[in-house]
Protein backbone atom coordinates (compact mmCIF):
# COMPACT_ATOMS: atom_id res chain seq x y z
CA UNK A 1 0.00 0.00 0.00
CA UNK A 2 2.97 2.47 0.28
CA UNK A 3 2.63 3.29 4.05
CA UNK A 4 5.32 5.03 5.84
CA UNK A 5 7.66 2.80 8.44
CA UNK A 6 7.08 3.51 11.47
CA UNK A 7 9.22 5.32 13.71
CA UNK A 8 8.95 3.07 16.95
CA UNK A 9 6.48 0.84 18.17
CA UNK A 10 5.78 -0.21 21.35
CA UNK A 11 4.16 -3.32 22.22
CA UNK A 12 0.82 -4.12 24.53
CA UNK A 13 -0.44 -7.39 25.84
CA UNK A 14 -2.70 -9.28 24.48
CA UNK A 15 -5.69 -10.25 24.92
CA UNK A 16 -6.83 -6.50 25.55
CA UNK A 17 -10.28 -5.88 27.73
CA UNK A 18 -11.61 -2.87 25.29
CA UNK A 19 -12.94 -2.21 21.63
CA UNK A 20 -12.70 2.08 20.78
CA UNK A 21 -14.84 2.66 17.56
CA UNK A 22 -13.97 5.74 15.85
CA UNK A 23 -14.67 7.56 12.77
CA UNK A 24 -12.47 9.52 10.91
CA UNK A 25 -14.91 12.39 10.38
CA UNK A 26 -12.56 13.74 7.15
CA UNK A 27 -12.50 13.01 4.57
CA UNK A 28 -15.79 11.48 4.07
CA UNK A 29 -16.57 8.15 2.97
CA UNK A 30 -14.47 5.58 0.82
CA UNK A 31 -15.84 3.69 -1.25
CA UNK A 32 -13.01 1.59 -2.80
CA UNK A 33 -9.84 -0.24 -2.51
CA UNK A 34 -7.20 2.85 -3.92
CA UNK A 35 -9.73 5.49 -2.68
CA UNK A 36 -9.60 3.69 0.95
CA UNK A 37 -5.66 3.49 0.36
CA UNK A 38 -4.95 6.67 -0.24
CA UNK A 39 -6.72 7.87 2.59
CA UNK A 40 -5.14 5.23 5.26
CA UNK A 41 -1.53 6.95 3.80
CA UNK A 42 -3.53 10.42 4.05
CA UNK A 43 -4.26 9.94 7.69
CA UNK A 44 -0.60 8.31 8.62
CA UNK A 45 0.86 11.01 7.17
CA UNK A 46 -1.53 13.62 9.39
CA UNK A 47 -0.23 11.29 11.91
CA UNK A 48 2.95 11.31 11.66
CA UNK A 49 4.32 14.83 10.05
CA UNK A 50 1.68 17.01 12.00
CA UNK A 51 1.09 15.53 14.95
CA UNK A 52 4.23 14.20 15.47
CA UNK A 53 3.24 10.56 16.56
CA UNK A 54 4.96 7.08 15.63
CA UNK A 55 2.97 5.95 13.66
CA UNK A 56 -0.78 6.23 12.18
CA UNK A 57 -2.68 6.54 15.47
CA UNK A 58 -5.40 3.31 14.99
CA UNK A 59 -4.95 -0.43 15.26
CA UNK A 60 -7.43 -0.68 12.42
CA UNK A 61 -9.30 1.03 9.54
CA UNK A 62 -13.04 -0.04 7.82
CA UNK A 63 -13.69 1.62 4.61
CA UNK A 64 -17.03 2.52 3.09
CA UNK A 65 -16.71 -0.78 0.95
CA UNK A 66 -15.89 -3.35 3.90
CA UNK A 67 -12.51 -3.58 3.43
CA UNK A 68 -9.96 -3.50 6.43
CA UNK A 69 -6.97 -1.70 6.62
CA UNK A 70 -4.37 -2.65 9.33
CA UNK A 71 -2.68 0.77 11.12
CA UNK A 72 -0.77 -0.38 13.89
CA UNK A 73 -2.53 -3.77 13.82
CA UNK A 74 -2.90 -6.33 17.19
CA UNK A 75 -0.35 -6.43 20.48
CA UNK A 76 0.48 -2.38 19.35
CA UNK A 77 -0.02 0.27 21.25
CA UNK A 78 -2.29 3.11 19.58
CA UNK A 79 -2.60 6.35 19.78
CA UNK A 80 -6.47 6.97 19.21
CA UNK A 81 -7.92 7.22 22.80
CA UNK A 82 -5.45 8.83 25.33
CA UNK A 83 -2.70 7.26 27.83
CA UNK A 84 -5.58 5.88 29.97
CA UNK A 85 -6.90 3.36 26.92
CA UNK A 86 -3.98 3.16 24.07
CA UNK A 87 -2.12 0.12 25.61
CA UNK A 88 -5.53 -1.60 26.51
CA UNK A 89 -7.32 -1.28 23.48
CA UNK A 90 -7.99 -2.02 19.94
CA UNK A 91 -8.75 1.34 18.07
CA UNK A 92 -10.89 0.67 14.93
CA UNK A 93 -11.78 3.72 12.91
CA UNK A 94 -14.69 3.63 9.87
CA UNK A 95 -13.59 5.85 7.95
CA UNK A 96 -15.93 8.91 7.09
CA UNK A 97 -17.71 11.16 8.79
CA UNK A 98 -20.64 9.77 10.62
CA UNK A 99 -22.24 12.76 12.30
CA UNK A 100 -25.79 12.59 10.63
CA UNK A 101 -25.64 9.20 8.73
CA UNK A 102 -24.65 6.12 9.25
CA UNK A 103 -21.50 3.82 7.84
CA UNK A 104 -22.30 1.36 4.64
CA UNK A 105 -24.02 -1.76 6.21
CA UNK A 106 -20.66 -3.40 4.25
CA UNK A 107 -18.61 -1.41 7.08
CA UNK A 108 -20.55 -2.21 9.67
CA UNK A 109 -19.96 -6.06 9.00
CA UNK A 110 -16.76 -5.92 8.36
CA UNK A 111 -15.86 -3.80 12.21
CA UNK A 112 -18.17 -6.47 14.01
CA UNK A 113 -16.23 -9.57 12.29
CA UNK A 114 -13.12 -7.78 12.86
CA UNK A 115 -14.09 -7.80 16.73
CA UNK A 116 -15.06 -11.70 16.11
CA UNK A 117 -11.96 -12.31 14.05
CA UNK A 118 -9.58 -10.21 17.18
CA UNK A 119 -11.28 -12.60 19.78
CA UNK A 120 -10.81 -15.70 17.97
CA UNK A 121 -7.26 -15.08 17.69
CA UNK A 122 -6.73 -14.00 21.48
CA UNK A 123 -6.48 -9.99 20.63
CA UNK A 124 -9.41 -9.30 22.61
CA UNK A 125 -11.26 -11.02 25.50
CA UNK A 126 -14.24 -12.84 25.33
CA UNK A 127 -15.82 -10.36 27.97
CA UNK A 128 -14.36 -7.11 26.28
CA UNK A 129 -16.14 -4.03 26.62
CA UNK A 130 -17.13 -1.37 23.56
CA UNK A 131 -16.64 2.19 23.97
CA UNK A 132 -17.27 5.11 21.13
CA UNK A 133 -14.47 7.28 21.06
CA UNK A 134 -16.43 10.40 23.13
CA UNK A 135 -16.93 8.26 26.25
CA UNK A 136 -13.10 8.13 26.57
CA UNK A 137 -12.21 10.99 25.96
CA UNK A 138 -14.47 14.43 25.23
CA UNK A 139 -15.18 14.59 21.64
CA UNK A 140 -18.02 13.83 19.45
CA UNK A 141 -16.54 11.18 17.78
CA UNK A 142 -17.87 8.24 16.41
CA UNK A 143 -20.34 10.88 15.35
CA UNK A 144 -23.84 10.82 16.89
CA UNK A 145 -25.71 8.56 14.19
CA UNK A 146 -22.88 5.99 14.45
CA UNK A 147 -22.44 6.35 18.18
CA UNK A 148 -26.90 5.56 18.35
CA UNK A 149 -26.02 2.43 16.77
CA UNK A 150 -22.87 1.03 18.43
CA UNK A 151 -24.98 1.51 21.65
CA UNK A 152 -26.71 -1.52 20.51
CA UNK A 153 -24.32 -3.37 19.24
CA UNK A 154 -22.53 -6.60 21.41
CA UNK A 155 -20.76 -5.73 24.45
CA UNK A 156 -21.14 -1.73 24.28
CA UNK A 157 -21.46 -0.67 27.95
CA UNK A 158 -23.22 2.65 29.26
CA UNK A 159 -20.44 5.60 31.04
CA UNK A 160 -18.62 8.48 30.15
CA UNK A 161 -14.43 8.08 31.40
CA UNK A 162 -13.51 11.26 30.04
CA UNK A 163 -11.20 13.70 32.03
CA UNK A 164 -11.81 18.00 31.27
Amino acid sequence: MGSETPKSRANMTSPVPYVIIHHSYEPDMCYNRSQCEEYVRGFQNFHMDTRGWDDIGYNFLVGGNGDVFEGRGWDVKGAHAGADWNGRSIGICFIGNFTDKLPPEEAITAGKMLIQLSIERNKLMTNYTLYGHRQVLPRTCPGNEFYKLITEWMNWKPGNYTTT
